[in-house]
C-alpha cells in the first residue's frame, strides 16, 4: 500500500522534516507517522483476510491467553493514522521512537507466532510499544500515566500492557544501530511504492535534533497545559 499524500514528498524535504524537528516548537507531524500507518493498515488488510478464510477454531487455537491483554473492550472508532498523530500531538516523541516501536512489534509478532494485529489489539499495542520506544530512546519521558490518557486507557492497564509486553519479548529491547537500519530501509520501501521516497535515518537525527535543542523542559509539567479529546480503549 502506497503512502497517500496530496503532496509532493521529495527525499530532501523528508530529509529536512526529520532533522528540524524540535520537541518545542515544531507542530508537524514526522512523516515516519504517515508511512509506518500506511504499513500497519496494509497488515490488518492481509490478517483480516486470512482470518476471513480460517475457521472459528483454528483463528483462535494459536493464540496465546497472555497476548489477549492487548484486546479493547470495544474496537476505536479511530483510523491507525488519526491515533498516532494523537499520541505525537500529546507527546512530541521524536521520529525514532516510532521506528523503534516498529522494531518492538515485529519482533513481538516472532516470539508470539499465535498473535495478528488486528482492529481488537492494535490501538493497545501502539500505544503500549511506543511508550516503551520512548523510554528507550529518549532522554526525557512522561509518566505511563500520561501516556495513558493520551492513549485512551487506565494507568493500571497501561501498566499491566507494559509488564506483560516485557516479559512476552522476554525483556529483548536493545535496537542496535543495523537492525534500526535494516527497519529503516524496511520503511523506504514501503514509501518507494508511492514514488521513490526515503526515510532518514533517524537515529542519526536524533543526535542532531538534540544538538539544536537549547532549552529542556521537564516532560512531567508539560502536560497540564494540554486538552485531551475524549479516547477510550
Amino acid at each position: 500500500m502506497a503512502v497517500s499524500n496530496s503532496l509532493t514528498i521529495s527525499p530532501r524535504k523528508l530529509r529536512s522534516d526529520l532533522y528540524s524537528y524540535s520537541n518545542h516548537d515544531n507542530t508537524k507531524t514526522p512523516l515516519v507517522i504517515s508511512v509506518l500507518s500506511s504499513l500497519i493498515d496494509r497488515t490488518l488488510t492481509r490478517n483480516q483476510r486470512i482470518s476471513s478464510r480460517a475457521s472459528p477454531a483454528s483463528s483462535t487455537s494459536g493464540r496465546s491467553g497472555k497476548t489477549q491483554i492487548f484486546d479493547c473492550r470495544e474496537i476505536p472508532d479511530m483510523t491507525i493514522q488519526s491515533y498516532l498523530e494523537r499520541i505525537f500531538r500529546y507527546t512530541k516523541a521524536g521520529p525514532s521512537v516510532y521506528v523503534v516501536a516498529y522494531v518492538y512489534i515485529d519482533r513481538f509478532c516472532q516470539l508470539n507466532p499465535g498473535f495478528r494485529i488486528s482492529l481488537a489489539n492494535v490501538h493497545r499495542l501502539l500505544i503500549t510499544t511506543i511508550m516503551i520506544a520512548s523510554k528507550y530512546v529518549e532522554d526525557l519521558n512522561y509518566r505511563n500515566s500520561y501516556f495513558a490518557k493520551v492513549g485512551g486507557l487506565e494507568t493500571e492497564d497501561l501498566n499491566k500492557l507494559e509488564l506483560e509486553f516485557l516479559f512476552l519479548m522476554g525483556f529483548k529491547l536493545h535496537v542496535n544501530v543495523s537492525v534500526f537500519e535494516s527497519y529503516c530501509c524496511h520503511l523506504e520501501r514501503e514509501v518507494s511504492f508511492g514514488g521513490g521516497y526515503q526515510i532518514e535515518k533517524a537515529l542519526r537525527c536524533a543526535e542532531e535534533i538534540k544538538s539544536r535543542q537549547m532549552i529542556v523542559q521537564d516532560p512531567k509539567h508539560r502536560h497540564h497545559h494540554h486538552q485531551f479529546a475524549r479516547v477510550l480503549l
